[in-house]
């Protein structure tokens, strides 16, 4: 009895999650795409649910105390990201949010070092194979989490992720979902077959990755629609850039890649570039750019589409439920 209720409490908590990443990375992703910004109280709304379902799974499992404290510097580490980073100097001068969060950062690092020394003879294979009891394993998916939350931290301050709200959903993924022992798979089928996995929120990292790949085709798709490829040159442009009404294009959030070009011979002429500019242009930039091209009586111009990570994060969720870790699909394919 006391079994089947475990794995229903899990089933309903894990769905629970679910709904809370398709519901909040469905907000953000809206917001990123409108406004290319998304405000980090976003975030601090939504980690009230995660928070909650913590809470709810910490009493069902009912663990050690510096197991919740781990799950505590877990979020300490996270919030810097939103919240920023106390600092020394304000905390003595009597901020009184400073003195708070250090208190934090202190009590949950002694829970930390008291679990360290609590489990210190589970080794993390052991945890891998199962051999492991539920509490180490608890312990150490939290572990890996938090270093996840470095990776994502550390990738971002090096501009590996350009996007703010990109490396911030990635870490509250990584919040909702330390682990994939908390990720309510549809089939387990491929991630039975390997041992090691790669955290959930990098694996939805990776997924929306290969949806990045599928763009070109969208383009070349649209610009036939469109009617926009009347040459080769325009077919050369059609996968990467999408052709759009020169009139259309305040507002939207796109690179121009069209611009006017003097020829040796005095002539002035419409030039394509394949690439967008490695410098955003300021608007005094943009709209002289615009007026070279009103004037040639250009109607339709090529624009590289400002997308997103979060667009691709969103739909990303689906293979991530259905099928798990990618490289558990993909590395049986690629090893004999």
């Amino acid at each position: 009895m006391g079994s089947s209720m475990d794995v229903d409490s899990e089933a309903i908590l894990g769905w629970t999650r679910v709904a809370v990443l398709v519901l909040c990375m469905g907000w953000a992703a809206w917001f990123d795409h409108k406004e290319r910004r998304v405000a980090n109280e976003h975030w601090v709304v939504w980690s009230k649910p995660i928070l909650f379902i913590w809470t709810l799974d910490l009493l069902i499992q009912n663990p050690h105390w510096s197991v919740w404290l781990t799950a505590s510097a877990l979020v300490a580490y996270a919030s810097g990201s939103v919240l920023g980073r106390p600092t020394i100097r304000d905390a003595q001068q009597g901020n009184r949010m400073d003195q708070v969060v250090f208190v934090w950062y202190f009590v949950s690092i002694v829970g930390l070092l008291v679990a360290a020394l609590r489990f210190s003879t589970v080794h993390p294979l052991d945890v891998l194979v199962g051999d492991a009891s539920s509490e180490a394993t608890l312990w150490w998916s939290y572990i890996g989490a938090l270093f996840t939350l470095f990776v994502i931290d550390l990738a971002w301050r090096l501009r590996f992720i350009h996007g703010g709200a990109d490396a911030k959903a990635l870490m509250w993924v990584t919040l909702l979902f330390p682990s994939w022992a908390e990720v309510p798979l549809l089939s387990t089928e491929s991630m039975d077959e390997i041992v090691l996995h790669l955290p959930p929120s990098l694996s939805l990292l990776i997924w929306g990755g290969f949806l990045f790949i599928l763009i070109p085709l969208i383009l070349l798709i649209r610009n036939i629609f469109t009617g926009s490829i009347r040459s080769f040159s325009d077919l050369s442009m059609a996968w990467m850039a999408l052709s759009i009404p020169l009139a259309s294009v305040h507002g939207r959030h796109v690179w121009i890649l069209s611009d006017t070009m003097a020829l040796p011979s005095g002539e002035t002429v419409v030039h394509h570039q394949r690439r967008a500019p490695r410098r955003t242009p300021s608007e005094e930039e943009l709209m002289e750019q615009i007026r070279r091209l009103e004037e040639l009586g250009t109607e339709r111009i090529w624009v590289s589409l400002k997308l997103p990570l979060l667009l691709f994060l969103f739909p990303a969720i689906l293979p991530l439920v259905m099928i798990g870790d990618p490289m558990a699909t993909l590395l049986p394919l690629l090893l004999p």
